[in-house]
């Protein structure tokens, strides 16, 4: 694409006598009328967008010049904004690649070349939704849970192995590596693109809602559906509302015990009853100093939480040192800092106009969760036992798991699993509590799975993994698992005994999401939690504790045990994240990022430059899309569309989430999606998640608002996909009943 800048703002850089062109920001500012220094950093990034893309169709000057016009509080406009490259994960990415793979079969039919197709940008697809917790705390967990998963994915793999070696601009980063979003923060993010001499600011859009982590080092980016990231993929742009820009000022630093985690979950609260949907949301303030770009990247990762597009955290100091620190060439990061300030993009004590501003002293903020079913539920941990409607009192003592206790207990999720301050600070725990000879309750399923393998290199080499093994959290896989849903089954005995006396039990994770039916089937009642504090509830079982002053169990002499006994200093955590965190590790563990283990090695692609379809398959099936539109194009040409006799299929309330309307986890033998696999032969065992199958659209349509904890309006006093069926009157599932 040949630039027409009409501003003339196309400029030089030298670094180190290396010559570079860069489209530069005062200049466009001062000719468009902007005070740069006031103009928020992610319109910054935004212009320079439009700027370096201006191609007379898609971007046009009066485009420029009416988003000049919006930031300085004009009226609102639309711009095409073009993301540098696209990430995917393996659940939502598969479905849009059997779309272009469905693409090339159809140019190929038109007699035409099908290698015409390919993404015209950078697209990462991290394999890591998979995974799924079936065997934890024990030391072969890790290779019975890896085997588990290539098995049940064979057919993905092949497909993702072809479409790797048939894509030009494709990358897969194979299973077993981390969690896209930890993954794009230590390895893939660039911050600056240097793209045929020309330097420009790192954006990108995801198919995951928390792509948005990826904020917190100044790279500017957020999720996106599978078709608008298809629509990117394929060069067009993202038409956007210019969102409103909230600056949340933060001040003071973290007391003593607090965590990054009571961080995020207090912002969230806040930023939730502020109503910034559809706003970003940019962090300023004398306390951005201290808050390293760990913390930031965790509380960007919950931007969906909070409901903005995104949260950004401008460029400086601490962020070129993470980037150092993770491994980046010390010569580019040296590009990175001359573009950063020349284009006004790095932050040092400034002074920016908002739309509208909020404030936070870190200083009062307390340790904290969030639940039992929504991220922005914040508890503080004296509240957690008064927040479930429930008692053990005049329970049968026999039991083996009651009201209350704790059932499942994950170390889990890039939001917490990135941050080396909170891993150490869990692992501290686990060590304090072997000195103690403090064991897990045995009903608590536990389980580690750290965002990325260089999180389980510090954890071994510290010594501290051996410490968590003990307690039961061995690394059971490396990918998102408990947090996306995938936490597997709990025990035979103990699932029966919640199901046949309808016990309203726990989950405590160190994930990003609570809600109803998400984590676990069988678990109502979900927290939130800094990883730490999630060792000290495997160690209680039960959240109708206050940790905060009830013992939390006894040690071998019978005498109680405090949280404040476990808890570790800041001094404490320091000192093993400065020993045993280094450079070095991060450049040997992403050195072969794209390899992949043996396994996956082995794994054989089908097709050349077009796909083999299997009729067999239940995973991977050719989309009847391209058909079905060119015969409903003949059929209503000259023909306005009608919409005749058309019926309420749901009445739903508040708090919908996209878990809501495509659940990824668990499928039901008597779902539409069941009884679908099972008439096609997949025994019950075999039916993996909702996730999965999205490459296969019989599976994924029969999905569509299937969660079991969905509440139709339509509907008394009845949980999961059905509905009223008009005229009939008949209670169906939403499949049958919309088909």
């Amino acid at each position: 694409m040949t630039c027409l800048d009409t501003l003339q703002v196309r400029k030089k850089l030298c670094v180190a006598g290396v010559s570079y062109d860069y489209y530069a920001l005062d200049l466009a500012c001062q000719k468009l009328g902007l005070d740069i220094a006031s103009v928020p950093f992610v319109y910054r990034i935004l212009l320079e967008n439009l700027l370096r893309n201006e191609d007379g169709l898609h971007v046009k000057l009066p485009d420029i010049e009416r988003f000049a016009a919006c930031v300085s509080g004009g009226d609102s406009c639309e711009v095409n904004f073009m993301p540098a490259r696209v990430m995917m994960q393996d659940f939502t990415g598969v479905p849009a690649l059997v779309d272009l793979a469905s693409m090339r079969d159809f140019v190929k039919a038109q007699g035409k070349d099908p290698s015409i197709i390919n993404p015209r940008i950078p697209v990462d697809l991290v394999v890591d939704h998979s995974l799924q917790v079936d065997f934890s705390g024990t030391e072969g967990a890790l290779a019975e849970n890896v085997a588990l998963e290539m098995s049940r994915n064979l057919e993905r793999y092949q497909f993702l192995k072809w479409s790797q070696q048939a894509f030009r601009n494709l990358r897969v980063v194979p299973p077993g590596t981390g969690i896209c979003h930890q993954v794009n923060l230590e390895y893939l993010a660039k911050v600056v693109w240097n793209h045929q001499g020309v330097l420009y600011p790192d954006t990108l859009i995801g198919t995951d809602s928390h792509t948005t982590m990826i904020n917190g080092i100044s790279v500017l980016g957020w999720g996106v559906g599978g078709i608008e990231a298809e629509a990117a993929m394929l060069g067009q742009p993202i038409v956007m509302s210019v969102p409103e820009v909230v600056g949340f000022e933060i001040l003071g630093a973290l007391k003593e015990g607090v965590t990054a985690t009571d961080m995020v979950l207090t912002i969230t609260e806040i930023l939730r009853s502020r109503k910034v949907v559809g706003k970003f949301v940019e962090f300023y303030g004398e306390g951005l100093k201290n808050l390293s770009a760990y913390d930031r990247a965790t509380v960007a990762n919950m931007a969906p939480e909070y409901g903005a597009t995104c949260g950004f955290f401008p460029f400086d100091q601490s962020t070129l040192d993470y980037l150092y620190v993770t491994g980046r060439d010390r010569e580019y990061l040296d590009v990175v800092e001359q573009y950063m300030r020349t284009q006004g993009l790095w932050c040092d004590n400034c002074e920016v106009s908002y739309s509208e501003k909020l404030t936070l002293n870190l200083e009062d903020i307390l340790p904290v969760v969030a639940g039992p079913k929504r991220p922005q539920d914040k508890l503080f941990l004296a509240q957690i036992p008064n927040s479930l409607p429930v008692s053990t009192f005049g329970e049968d003592s026999h039991l083996p798991v009651k009201n209350g206790d704790v059932v499942v207990a994950a170390i889990t999720s890039c939001t917490n699993t990135s941050n080396p301050y909170v891993m150490v600070a869990a692992g501290i725990v686990a060590r304090k509590a072997r000195k103690l000879g403090l064991k897990t309750k045995p009903w608590v399923k536990t389980s580690l799975t750290p965002g990325s393998q260089v999180v389980a290199e510090y954890l071994k080499i510290s010594g501290l993994q051996d410490d968590l093994n003990l307690l039961g959290f061995n690394i059971v896989g490396y990918g998102c698992a408990t947090c996306i849903g995938n936490s597997g089954p709990l025990s035979k005995e103990i699932e029966e005994c919640v199901q046949s006396n309808n016990l309203l039990v726990a989950s405590v994770l160190s994930g990003n999401r609570n809600f109803e039916g998400r984590i676990h089937p069988s678990v109502k009642a979900n927290f939130l939690a800094s990883p730490p504090l999630v060792v000290i509830f495997s160690l209680s079982g039960t959240v109708l504790i206050d940790v905060t002053k009830d013992p939390i169990c006894e040690d071998a002499q019978g005498k109680p045990v405090y949280m404040q006994d476990l808890w570790p200093t800041t001094e404490e955590i320091a000192e093993i994240v400065n020993k045993f965190i280094s450079r070095d590790m991060f450049v040997r563990k992403y050195s072969d990022v794209f390899l992949g283990d043996a396994i996956w090695q082995r794994v054989e692609s089908k097709g050349d430059v077009t796909y083999s379809w299997s009729a067999e398959s239940t995973y991977v099936q050719l989309p009847p899309y391209f058909t079905e539109a060119e015969t409903k194009q003949k059929n209503i040409e000259g023909n306005a569309l009608k919409c005749n006799s058309a019926r309420v299929l749901m009445l739903l309330g508040d708090s919908i989430t996209t878990d809501h309307i495509s659940p990824a986890g668990n499928i039901a033998a008597e779902s539409p999606a069941g009884k679908f696999l099972l008439q096609s032969g997949v025994k019950e065992g075999d039916f993996n998640s909702y996730g999965s199958r999205r490459g296969n659209h019989n599976v994924m349509i029969r999905g569509t608002f299937a969660n079991i904890r969905i509440k139709n309006e339509m509907l008394s006093g009845v949980e999961g996909g059905f509905t009223r069926h008009y005229p009939s009157q008949e209670v169906l599932p939403i499949f049958d009943a919309a088909m």
